[in-house]
């Protein structure tokens, strides 16, 4: 059961979409307060876990550590960080006592779960305006599957987005690309979808193609289709501040840009240089930006990714100019220590700044509203306005929508990815804990960059996380300029990766038939074992293995030079291995198992009186064979 409670007046997020009358605040089932903060405190058991949270560092259970809900342009995905990209106020208490509590609250909230205190949870906000939501229920999954229901359903991307995707911070000109996809067909490597970063514009200016590099853009939008590839740009948020650039002229005409204390256009540097804030909370701005992806949709596009949408900012004019004062105070002196780190931190504070968050404004439908206390719905709000133009236009499922920053709610009109993380082993387990937190939040559509965005992918990690891609519905190669070539052509000899490959083609109409099932009836893709095992304790704590769908279980391999791994059984189920057209079976018993996974193959456990349907390999979804489909047992 679903109860809602309202402190003063909050501002409308959209994040739930069932109407619920609140019940009197004094009747809220945990301790609140309201003072200097708005303090909610509950007590934790010894035996007690708490899931969810969405896109976070750290484990699926949640409890021991300090997390923020702030969306933030962090690179670092390190155990101490307490903020990503997403903010996502979904909780689940397990223990004796099993509650759900989601705070719809858009500014920053701090989850101190059983940090300061192991037996006791405190969260805190500063403005006494929100929206509190209590579920009771008889079980996790029965309080996500309400909390999912009042949100509403979750986005269901074309067919072709669950194919393979490779993706280069550094693909630049047609040739990169027509590169790319000749080199995976002429290796056997199946491939969807090609990505375009920042270098495809003019300038870095959204909606704009460079024309030097792209003579005929929609010619070759046309030409890599006939070959079955999309191509899926990048759409940033801030908008370069250039007269005579149509879209910037537009924004600046209609009042659409966010603003300062005098009303002045708030001025920011990004990628461009200065840039103005499309004001997305405006509902004419939102329709306006929403539009403007026909530029590139009237050439054929049919995907895109929103980013830097946080939104980041590298730098405002007058975070630059307070850092420049403070370093001419030092400049020609001897600087000690304390003046060192002094520099240090006015430089290095001068990105992302708390102050200029705080220094600009919205006109949200006509009321005035500081940024800091909405931060965490703007990239939402601007993946909306992509989404709606696209439904509206070409109806539901036909573009491919996905987003870095977000806030629930956000899960109806896009999926996400979870932003630039590290060629690291770590990070592929990270990957994996954090797919069951963002399904409980409504984001089905997700995944990582697999081998990792920043830093040098070797062969083993490229294929190990790629096996674990093989599962996740977004399932996308990603890298940063600068870094080692990863596509899985650059590592010699691809059988091992075509045969990995191969296997993510064959379990599509599986994939692809358990999201469906996910949207459409409020379930999770991806659960902890302790969802489907609440009574087993050794099921309650295995963090690197996860229930998928109804029928399976899921534990990659994700340490260096490892050709074997431990995998408990909460149950009989039959151990498979696949790799390419080949299948290995074998029944096990329930407990602990020491099982050997080669590089070339996928690992998967099913369960008794469970089947799951394979495909023929394919080097595309349009080639993909959907029906006469082969049972796997």
């Amino acid at each position: 059961m679903v109860k809602k409670f309202r402190l003063g007046n909050p501002f409308n997020t959209d994040a739930v979409v069932e109407k619920i009358e609140p019940c009197g605040i004094d009747a809220f089932p945990l301790e609140l307060s309201v003072g200097e903060n708005v303090t909610i405190e509950f007590n934790l058991e010894k035996d007690d876990m708490v899931f969810g949270l969405g896109e976070a560092v750290r484990g699926i259970n949640k409890r021991g550590w300090i997390y923020e809900s702030w969306c933030t342009d962090e690179t670092n995905h390190t155990e101490d960080k307490r903020a990503l990209y997403g903010a996502h106020n979904f909780i689940v208490v397990s223990g004796k006592t099993k509650f759900g509590l989601f705070v719809d609250y858009p500014s920053k909230i701090e989850w101190d779960l059983g940090y300061s205190s192991p037996e006791k949870c405190v969260i805190k906000f500063e403005n006494p305006d929100a929206d509190l939501y209590y579920i009771d229920g008889e079980s996790e999954l029965d309080i996500v599957k309400q909390f999912r229901k009042i949100i509403g359903k979750s986005y269901i991307p074309p067919f072709w987005a669950f194919g393979y995707q490779q993706s280069c911070w550094g693909y630049s000109k047609q040739e990169d690309f027509v590169n790319v996809r000749e080199s995976h067909r002429e290796n056997n490597l199946p491939l969807d979808c090609i990505y375009m970063d920042i270098d495809y514009m003019e300038h870095f200016k959204d909606f704009t193609v460079n024309r030097e590099l792209f003579p005929d853009f929609k010619a070759f939008v046309s030409e890599m289709k006939a070959h079955n590839i999309h191509l899926i740009p990048i759409i940033d948020a801030g908008v370069k501040k250039e007269k005579g650039y149509s879209v910037y002229d537009e924004g600046h005409e209609n009042g659409y840009f966010c603003t300062d204390k005098d009303g002045n256009e708030f001025e920011c540097g990004v990628w461009p240089g200065i840039v103005g804030l499309p004001d997305f909370l405006n509902s004419d701005a939102r329709r306006w930006f929403g539009s403007k992806y026909k530029v590139l949709t009237d050439m054929g596009i049919d995907g895109f990714w929103n980013d830097m949408n946080e939104p980041a900012l590298f730098y405002s004019k007058q975070g630059l100019n307070k850092a420049f004062d403070k370093l001419d105070k030092i400049r020609g002196k001897e600087v000690d220590i304390w003046g060192f780190f002094e520099s240090k931190n006015a430089v290095l504070g001068i990105q992302n700044s708390m102050d200029d968050y705080k220094s600009f404004y919205h006109n949200a439908d006509g009321k005035r509203v500081c940024h800091k206390d909405v931060h965490n719905i703007y990239g939402s709000f601007m993946t909306r306005a992509a989404g709606e133009y696209f439904e509206e236009e070409f109806g539901k499922e036909n573009k491919l929508i996905f987003s870095r920053a977000s806030y629930i709610g956000a899960h109806r009109t896009s999926g996400i990815w979870f932003g630039d993380n590290f060629s690291w082993w770590e990070h592929i387990l990270l990957n994996l804990k954090m797919l069951p937190s963002v399904n409980m939040c409504g984001f089905l559509y997700s995944g990582a960059d697999l081998g990792g965005f920043n830093n040098n992918a070797s062969r083993d990690l490229m294929l190990r996380w790629l096996a674990l891609g093989v599962f996740t519905p977004l399932m996308r190669n990603h890298r940063a300029l600068g870094t080692r070539a990863q596509e899985a052509y650059q590592f010699g000899d691809c059988k091992d990766f075509a045969d990995v490959l191969a296997v993510r083609y064959r379990l599509i109409p599986y994939l692809y038939s358990t999201f469906r099932n996910a949207s459409e009836n409020d379930e999770m893709i991806f659960k902890p074992l302790a969802f489907e095992y609440p009574d087993d304790k050794i099921a309650r704590e295995v963090e690197d293995q996860l229930m998928l769908g109804s029928e399976c279980m899921i534990a990659p391999v994700y340490e260096q030079n490892k050709t074997a791994r431990n995998v408990y059984l909460p149950e009989d189920m039959t151990f498979v291995k696949l790799s390419g057209e080949n299948v290995y079976k074998e029944e096990l018993k329930k407990g602990w198992h020491y099982l050997n996974i080669e590089l070339n193959e996928v690992p998967l456990f099913v369960k008794k009186g469970k089947n799951i349907p394979l495909a023929k390999p394919a080097l595309n979804t349009a080639e993909l064979e959907r029906e006469n489909l082969e049972n796997l047992l």
